[in-house]
């Protein structure tokens, strides 16, 4: 059963990318994380039910983690074409399955170095279409940002795994974002504070609220999942990541983007590294 709703979390996580990506051309990245969770936490408001100040803590660290990930990550999608974004946002479960091994002891079978070492490939073949665009993986700030993201959100994931043992996935979902909107909030303020004269007025736009919706219900699949007996983080980290799928076709039909031979190339040898992972892990 978990597999399956963290399939239809795959799903509304990519919608969630594209959409994402539509809504940066009205507001600043800030304003737009900071309104998108905002109307999830309203969505999620009946849940904030209260609970122990040592649950709140490890929610406020998670929320942390998740903040960081999340403005880095609009950062790099703003500033890179959303193929190259995607697919590096795509490596995750790499890193996710690399902690695992130090942190839990994990080891890894012949499959899942095949898998690994496919990754890189697919990274390194990522890098030769980028640069075709003037990309470069050891300069490019979009990089730099995709690449703080990819590593808090790959902490937030191993953190999921230890938090939900103890928790109810709304009770974390709701608190959760009622504490990024905080930390959100804050870092606008200081943005205004910095600098009023060029701070860009917030334009408000149906698709944030679209985001909301699509980020509360891939989210909400993500942790049902992640609860149920005999889930495994890898493999749920692993499956979320084939999001990749739905921007990735944005990208080539509706923006258009060039160098797509390559990151096609790029993109199916991450999926098969994905794919051997997957397959060596269950």
């Amino acid at each position: 059963m978990w597999i399956w709703t963290t399939v239809l979390s795959a799903l509304f996580l990519g919608l969630y990318d594209v959409f994402k990506k539509q809504s940066l051309q009205k507001n600043d990245v800030l304003q737009v994380l900071l309104c998108t969770t905002g109307l999830s936490t309203l969505l999620l408001s009946p849940w904030l039910s209260a609970g122990p100040w040592q649950d709140h803590l490890k929610l406020f660290l998670k929320a942390i983690l998740v903040s960081a990930s999340w403005i880095s990550g609009l950062y790099g999608i703003k500033l890179l074409p959303l193929t190259t974004a995607s697919t590096i946002k795509a490596t995750r479960p790499v890193f996710v399955l690399a902690f695992s091994m130090l942190l839990f002891g994990e080891r890894l079978n012949g499959w899942q170095w095949a898998g690994s070492i496919l990754a890189i490939v697919a990274l390194y073949l990522l890098s030769l279409s980028s640069r075709k665009e003037g990309i470069r993986f050891s300069t490019s700030k979009g990089i730099l940002f995709m690449a703080v993201s990819v590593l808090a959100g790959s902490a937030s994931a191993l953190y999921d795994k230890h938090i939900i043992a103890s928790m109810e996935p709304l009770f974390v979902q709701s608190w959760c974002n009622f504490y990024i909107t905080l930390i959100l909030a804050l870092f606008v303020l200081a943005q205004w504070l910095r600098d009023r004269e060029k701070f860009r007025a917030f334009r408000f736009d149906w698709v944030l609220l679209a985001i909301a919706v699509l980020i509360v219900i891939a989210d909400f699949l993500y942790f049902y999942s992640l609860k149920q007996e005999g889930a495994m983080i890898s493999i749920i980290s692993m499956v979320r990541r084939s999001s990749v799928l739905v921007p990735f076709l944005f990208g080539i039909f509706r923006y258009k983007e060039k160098s797509i031979r390559g990151k096609v190339a790029a993109l199916v040898t991450l999926l098969a590294a994905m794919a051997l992972l997957v397959f060596g892990t269950a």
